[in-house]
Formats: structure tokens, sequence, C-alpha cells
């Protein structure tokens, strides 16, 4: 008898283990072979759209610039092709991408760099109100800096830019930071290739994040309303032909992270104020590995060459 009940109960739980093991094979196949269940038709929601969608990216461009004053040159160069204007633009086209109206503008530029401005964004569209109250601010000694900022009234979009430089360094870089949340229905990912093809980009690291839930009619929750198995999926394929890109995603809870590098690096792209032709052979390849080593870094989010540490002592390539 007691065996009897032993096979009985050694049954029931290889059946339960089979169910369990069947139902993650299926989670695990929806998520990676894009046909995630329930999202292949509209669902009808009850009540608004509570689901939180955030883009997050940070944009790399890297230079060479030798001396104190091509260094200065270079941080000019940057701050005048990426002011207060032409974010706002940018910032402005998102808007318009992901179904929103701008309300109201407010910017402000500084001296010696940088510049801040305020969208306040409405569903409804009225009337865009500037305020363009510059005052001039004495930043020397702050951090080189600019910022938009979006207010949607379900929604905010913001950019800062950072040019940076180190004196014992030859390498410049220029880094934007993007965010970009939306509520209902309307998807940031809508605006990704147009905000990649706004800047000069070596390096991209791309967070995507669905937070939060939504109910249909009947009650259910619903942690998503789209289909995603990677960031990668909504970058244009011309783009992607262009860089190396590595993910690493957290489907269960909706988070999704893709970094990118671009591949071929053309001297003559990453030299401020100097002609490649002035180069020797040998001055050639150093700036060039410079530039790698650099990128390598910024992409891998650790010293790999710094040789207080001791160089390739961290590399993640090896």
């Amino acid at each position: 008898m007691t065996t009897f009940l032993n096979d009985i109960v050694i049954s029931v739980v290889f059946v339960i283990m089979i169910i369990t093991y069947s139902y993650f094979y299926t989670a695990i196949f929806n998520y990676e072979g894009k046909v995630m269940l329930g999202l292949n038709e509209k669902i009808r929601l009850y009540g608004f759209n509570n689901l939180t969608k955030t883009l997050s990216f940070n944009i790399y461009d890297v230079c060479y610039a030798k001396s104190k004053r091509e260094k200065e040159d270079y941080i000019e160069y940057i701050d005048e092709q990426y002011n207060s204007d032409r974010l706002t633009k940018i910032l402005c086209d998102v808007t318009e991408m992901i179904g929103a109206n701008v309300l109201n503008i407010s910017k402000q530029d500084y001296d010696p760099q940088g510049a801040s401005v305020t969208i306040l964004v409405s569903e409804e569209k009225m009337p865009i109100r500037s305020s363009e109250n510059s005052t001039d601010v004495n930043l020397s000694n702050a951090v080189l800096k600019e910022s938009v900022v979006g207010h949607l009234d379900k929604s905010h979009l913001t950019v800062h830019t950072y040019p940076e430089f180190h004196p014992e360094n030859d390498i410049t870089t220029f880094r934007v930071d993007i965010d970009v949340s939306t509520c209902g229905k309307i998807t940031p990912l809508k605006a990704l290739n147009y905000l990649i093809g706004s800047f000069d980009s070596d390096i991209m690291t791309i967070d995507y994040r669905v937070r939060g839930f939504t109910r249909d009619i009947n009650g259910k929750k619903y942690y998503i309303d789209h289909s995603i198995n990677s960031i990668q999926n909504y970058v244009a394929k011309k783009t992607l032909d262009k860089y190396d890109a590595i993910d690493v995603n957290v489907y269960q809870s909706n988070i999704f992270h893709t970094k990118m590098m671009l591949k071929d690096i053309k001297l003559h792209d990453y030299l401020f104020n100097i002609d490649e032709h002035d180069l020797t052979p040998s001055e050639k390849r150093s700036i060039r590995d410079e530039i790698s080593k650099e990128m390598i870094e910024i992409f891998y989010g650790v010293n790999v060459y710094n040789e207080d540490e001791g160089e390739g002592e961290n590399d993640p390539t090896k």
C-alpha cells in the first residue's frame, strides 16, 4: 500500500514538473522569438494605459586634440554645434514623433559653455510661447554642461551634454545623455533612429524599460503592451551594420540594454585641426591606438589600459 501511494506521489510530482517546465519554456520562447503572448492583437483597456516606457541612452563622440589650444577649440566647436537652439529643435522633433505637443519653451545659455532649456508639453495643441531671458553666468569653475528638459503632462524628455578633456590626455570626449519617458500608448522607441542620427556617435549605451501595469476591461493586468526582445529590433539595419553591438536583457522585468561601438576607425574623422597627411605612419598608428583604447574603455566601462592597475589586467575582451 505504501509503495502504491509513493508511486502515485512520484507520478503527480513528475506531471507537475513537466507542466512547470513547459510553462517556462513557452515564456522564454515567447520573449526570444518575438511572439509575446497576448500582444498580437490590440488589448481593450479599462481606463487609461498606465504603463511607463523609458528610453535612456548615452552617446559619445571621441576626438584627438594634441595641444591645450586644440582641446579648447574643440570644446568651443562642440558647444556651438550642440547649443540650446539645436537641442531644443531635437526635443521638439522627438515630441512630435511620440505624439505630444510642445506648450512652452524656456532656455538659458551660459558663459563660457553650456545651456539649459525647459519644455512644457500638453496633449492638446496650444500656442507655443518662448522665453529667452538670457542672463550671462560665469561658470568658469563649473562642469561644462548643457541641459534640455521637456515636461509632458504624462511624460518627460531630457538632454544633457558634457564636453570634457584632461591636460595629460590627447583624447577629448563629448557625451550626450538623453532620456525620453512616456506614459500611455505612445512609445519613445519611435524616435530612436532620429536621435541616433542627430549626433555623431562612436559609442552608444541604450536602455529601455517598461514599468507598472495596465488592465484590460476584464481586470487582467498587462505589464507590457508591445513585442520586443531587443532594442536592436528598433535600430535601422544600416546603422547596426556600422557598429558592434551586445545585449544584456532581463526579460522578466521588461528591462533591455544594448551597447554599440563603431567598427571602423577612419582617422581623419577623429582629428581636430590636424591634417592626416602631415602625420608620419608611426604617428598615425599611435593616434589610432589611443582612440581605439579610449573607445574600448568607454564601451566596457572599465579602465582596461590604466597603467597604474597593470595594462590589460581588466580587459573584458580577453
